[in-house]
């Protein structure tokens, strides 16, 4: 019974009264609009995890950057590493260089996770292999707070091909458009580096975006939601 565990409902979580103002001040999502996508503010972020499992897998760092007025904001930077974690952690976790003692020592998970949509505000998220980010994320604000996340999220792996459709890189990696696009990474599988790439990486498939005639946030989705259900009409 033990093994399967993580399919039983969680308890909701038990929030102290700081904890619980602090989640009540939190702002709504604003949507993706149709301004210009310089006017944008956009949070990218990366996650490390304790393996690529959707279910029992957790959150173990979080690092965003942001791009505000078509640039990446040094100023406006989140680096949460190490959230704290009591069940066993699967050998990946070597791959971010995180041992258990780090681990241990991490920030409460309802205290980060907190202070990251605080930081996120009422922006539209960014992420290298979004659908992945956006699911650990999702129930880990789910289980730490209670908290339904709303926010939109873009996914720059799908964006990649979408706007460089010369490229024979359709289901590349990160490090394949790093490499692609000369982007200097310090250090991969860190999360906050990680988030740097993808920033950088962004702001170049903007200036593509741009030059195709798509100018906005909304423009940008719809066309990507096309370029999505065309490449499943074509792979049957």
């Amino acid at each position: 019974m033990k093994l399967f565990s993580w399919l039983l409902p969680r308890k909701a979580p038990t929030l102290s009264l700081a904890q619980q103002q602090r989640l009540l001040r939190l702002p709504e999502s604003a949507g993706l609009g149709d301004h210009a996508l310089r006017a944008q503010r956009w949070v990218v972020v990366d996650l490390e995890t304790s393996g690529l499992n959707l279910n029992r897998d957790q959150v173990l760092s979080i690092g965003a950057m942001v791009i505000e007025d078509g640039a990446i904001d040094f100023s406006q930077t989140f680096e949460r590493t190490l959230l704290r974690t009591d069940n066993p952690l699967s050998p990946s976790v070597l791959l971010h260089g995180l041992g258990p003692s780090a681990i241990a020592a991490g920030s409460d998970p309802a205290d980060a996770l907190l202070d990251f949509m605080a930081f996120v505000g009422d922006s539209p998220l960014l992420a290298f292999h979004a659908p992945f980010d956006q699911h650990m994320l999702t129930r880990a604000l789910k289980d730490s707070l209670g908290y339904r996340l709303q926010h939109a999220f873009m996914d720059v792996a799908a964006l990649a091909p979408m706007l460089c459709p010369q490229h024979q890189g359709r289901e590349a990696g990160l490090d394949h458009w790093i490499k692609h696009f000369n982007l200097y990474v310090e250090d991969r599988h860190n999360a906050s580096a990680d988030a740097l790439a993808t920033a950088e990486l962004a702001l170049i498939l903007f200036s593509r975006a741009r030059a195709q005639g798509i100018d906005s946030p909304q423009a940008l989705q719809q066309r990507l939601n096309q370029w999505q259900r065309r490449k499943i009409i074509h792979s049957f």
